[in-house]
């Protein structure tokens, strides 16, 4: 089995999806703002801080270049930007978990631990700013996509049917 790589808006529940995909099909799960944080050891926000956007989208790269010669039969949740990096292809099936702006802010702005969720993207205390940010990347990451699952209104069950299903009908057809 070849990777499979979650990308999508931060919010959209990569993460969330990955370790229950991991935990149904019995395969491990990285993520990759994880990995940058333990390199770092700081977090996203003190890394942008302190050495800016280009010094973060270095490391993706550094990353993903990682995850092409050394990470097999994995699933990978990706941070926001990480499409962006030069050999995303070479490194898995690309799964677009897809939503509406609104529907992110909701879903993080009303779960239990929500104020922990929000401070962890600082990007949506500036709402405008967020929404502009993600106007921007929804083409690029539809285009970058070799499969599209849409996650508004669905239970976790029929997300991780939609993209097992869809994973292995591509694995088919190459």
């Amino acid at each position: 089995m070849e990777n499979i790589l979650l990308i999508g808006f931060m919010g959209v529940g990569k993460g969330t999806t990955a370790r229950a995909y991991a935990r149904r099909y019995g395969i491990y799960n990285i993520d990759t703002d994880d990995l940058i944080e333990s390199r770092e050891n700081r977090s996203i926000p003190k890394i942008f801080k302190k050495k800016g956007e280009s010094y973060f989208r270095m490391l993706e790269q550094e990353t993903a270049d990682w995850i092409e010669c050394c990470v097999r039969s994995t699933l990978i949740s990706c941070g926001g930007g990480f499409y962006q990096v030069k050999n995303l292809k070479k490194l898995g099936t690309v799964v677009l978990l897809d939503a509406s702006y609104d529907w992110i802010y909701r879903r993080l702005s009303t779960a239990k631990n929500a104020e922990k969720k929000l401070a962890k993207r600082p990007l949506f205390s500036e709402p405008k700013r967020a929404k502009k940010l993600y106007s921007q990347r929804e083409k690029a990451y539809k285009k970058v996509a070799d499969l599209i699952v849409n996650v508004e209104g669905k239970s976790m069950e029929e997300i991780l049917e939609e993209i097992n299903r869809g994973v292995r009908q591509l694995a088919v057809r190459s």
